[in-house]
């Protein structure tokens, strides 16, 4: 059972509290009176809302099925304010006198609808864009309006990526050439002097200082990109040797995405303050300081240094960057440079929600123990009976093992053929009778053996799900992230099943059975039962980061549905932008299937069935109609 509450004692508080959703949500989701999941644009957990559920009947009534990927651009308008002011607020009440400057690294969300979004809501900052490849740098510079905002060049860059980036320079783009590599130098000045270009240049350093968390590797002396200190001051001794110096504006480091630690961050910032003073003295012009990525999402909501968490606030993030890059250069007399974070998940996390629909549930029930006597059955199935009549809150761990040992027993004998599979059967039974009495009376142990503990897994309902991991949560899957999941509707009543998720995908790896504690993880979820004739909504929360880019065609389960939204004050809200998710047709194509062919191999096909006489023509025109149809059609189930 998921709580020891009856059925008439269960409360919306009650949802509330069991799934989290004031500690993750950050003011942007919250429970109805009604037990709806609703979406508070703004940011404050009270006020003008708008339930979920009603937004997926306006869905259905204009035709998108389920699985549908929810964006609120509110959320996203907040989250880049909520960056912007807060590090306005630390440099107003520390006299810093730079100035703060956001970038989106595009990566972390390539759609066009979310670049677009963010370049218009950023635009009152001169919130900029960051990026890492020649597509990513043409997409940018056909987004970004604003020639204040910086626009920053990560990553490899071949001589066409260097045009490309100087053509924006002289199109008055804000652009920064950041070395990674120290051949890169010579390639960017030589296409510099062609183009009749002065270049924006920056470096990024390899720190002492690393991270914690899966992205730890990205930051620290062995990280794959950046350049040594030496290397660095060679690239100072080069542009010196140019007349160029003063072209070295920028510092750049990256200790890691998700950076939990506080600490760390607070580390990282005044090591890489320190080379920024020490650029400056040599005479390099600088201005700005990138401290990369790596603010962090509290996901699980504990508000702790777990890998899926961060042990403070976004206030507190920007107050102690602000602090350690000033305390440092006030000591030396260096004057404060611009401020920028190339922070991403933070920024896209919370805008963007995973609806879908569970198609249907294997229960973990345990059959009718029978009554008939039992003389005539192996011993084993004897002995399994003597081990439930005998258990007690005394002997749980004996029981276990027991039963554990005769099942094993039992199912050796039906392997080598000395009993039927009725008898086998009949064991089955009895053995999980004993385990589901076990699950109820250790309830009452103090301290749970590890045996015991594990039960609960073994008991949990599959819940089948209408999407896939691999396309809509690949980072579930590849790295065991974890994301907030929860029913968005029924939160008035009971959730008395444990279970665990299974995508529509053919693969065992298709599945969640890790959610958010505040322990940090357990295994089974809290879900209602079914009711017949209804459908039975689950979301999975804080998806806007990567998870679009990353997801493949495992099972060729294309792109879902996507909806974006926007609420308006008094509570009202407009479908703003759709985008139908792929089709059949569309997925096939993307693994070189060519439709045309397909559909003229199947009228072969049909024609061949119809010359020996399978099926008449009229059939092969209904057989036709369902292959048409079918490549029209959504991958996912469809009601």
């Amino acid at each position: 059972m998921a709580t020891k509450h009856t059925l008439q004692q269960w409360s919306v508080e009650d949802s509330t509290e069991l799934y989290g959703i004031r500690n993750w949500g950050a003011g942007y989701f919250g429970v109805s009176p009604e037990g709806e999941v609703v979406i508070y644009p703004s940011g404050k957990g009270r006020g003008v809302c708008v339930s979920i559920p009603e937004v997926i009947r306006g869905m259905r009534e204009r035709g998108y099925d389920m699985p549908v990927l929810l964006r609120i651009e509110n959320i996203l308008d907040s989250q880049i304010s909520l960056l912007h002011e807060s590090f306005r607020k630390a440099i107003k009440q520390l006299g810093y006198t730079g100035e703060y400057r956001g970038v989106f690294p595009i990566k972390v969300n390539q759609q066009q609808h979310t670049v677009k979004k963010i370049t218009q809501f950023g635009a009152r900052y001169h919130h900029g864009l960051e990026v890492g490849s020649k597509a990513e740098l043409i997409s940018a510079v056909s987004q970004l309006r604003d020639h204040e905002a910086c626009l920053i060049c990560n990553g490899y860059k071949d001589e066409e990526f260097i045009d490309l980036g100087l053509s924006a320079s002289r199109m008055g783009f804000n652009c920064f050439f950041v070395l990674e590599m120290p051949g890169e130098l010579e390639l960017i000045l030589e296409r510099a002097r062609l183009f009749g270009v002065r270049p924006q240049l920056g470096v990024r350093v390899k720190l002492i200082t690393r991270g914690s968390g899966h992205w730890a590797g990205s930051g620290g002396e062995r990280s794959a990109f950046g350049l040594t200190t030496e290397q660095i001051m060679d690239i100072v001794d080069t542009l010196k040797a140019h007349d160029m110096l003063d072209c070295l504006r920028l510092l750049h480091y990256h200790l890691g995405s998700q950076v939990p630690n506080i600490r760390d961050i607070r580390t990282a910032v005044m090591e890489s303050t320190r080379i920024y003073a020490g650029l400056a003295q040599e005479g390099a012009a600088m201005g700005y300081l990138d401290l990369g990525g790596g603010l962090a999402v509290d996901y699980d909501g504990s508000h702790t240094n777990f890998v899926g968490s961060r042990n403070y606030t976004i206030d507190e993030y920007s107050a102690d960057v602000v602090e350690a890059v000033m305390t440092i250069l006030d000591e030396q007399g260096i004057p404060h440079p611009h401020i920028i974070t190339e922070s991403g998940r933070a920024v896209v996390a919370y805008y963007s929600i995973l609806l879908f629909n569970v198609l249907d549930v294997g229960v973990a029930e345990a059959g009718s123990i029978p009554e008939e006597q039992l003389d005539d059955m192996p011993e084993p199935v004897r002995n399994l009976r003597e081990v439930l009549a005998g258990l007690s809150i005394r002997n749980l761990q004996e029981c276990y093992n027991d039963a554990v040992y005769y099942r094993d027993e039992m199912r050796q004998l039906f392997i080598t053929g000395r009993v039927t599979l009725r008898q086998r059967t009949v064991a089955d039974r009895y053995f999980w009778a004993i385990i589901r009495r076990i699950a109820q009376e250790k309830t009452k142990l103090k301290h749970v053996p590890k045996d015991l503990s594990e039960i609960d897994i073994s008991l949990a309902d599959i819940y089948y799900g209408n999407f896939s991991v691999f396309q809509s949560l690949p980072d579930a899957w590849a790295i065991d992230q974890l994301f907030p999941v929860m029913p968005v509707h029924r939160l008035a009543e009971l959730p008395s099943r444990q279970g665990v998720l299974s995508d529509i995908t053919c693969d065992s790896d298709g599945r969640i059975d890790h959610f958010i504690d505040p322990q940090g993880m357990k295994h089974t979820l809290d879900l209602h039962p079914l009711n017949d004739g209804e459908e039975y909504y689950l979301g999975v929360f804080l998806v806007g980061a990567y998870q679009e880019t990353l997801g493949d065609l495992h099972n060729l389960l294309g792109d879902t549905n996507v909806v974006s939204i926007r609420i308006d004050e008094d509570g009202a809200y407009e479908f703003v932008h759709e985008i139908r998710g792929d089709s059949v047709a569309d997925i096939l194509d993307y693994v070189e299937y060519d439709p045309r062919n397909i559909l003229e191999d199947l009228r072969k096909a049909a024609e061949q069935a119809v010359r020996e006489k399978r099926i008449t023509p009229s059939e092969r025109y209904r057989i036709m109609q369902t292959f048409e149809d079918g490549l029209r059609g959504y991958t996912y189930f469809e009601r």
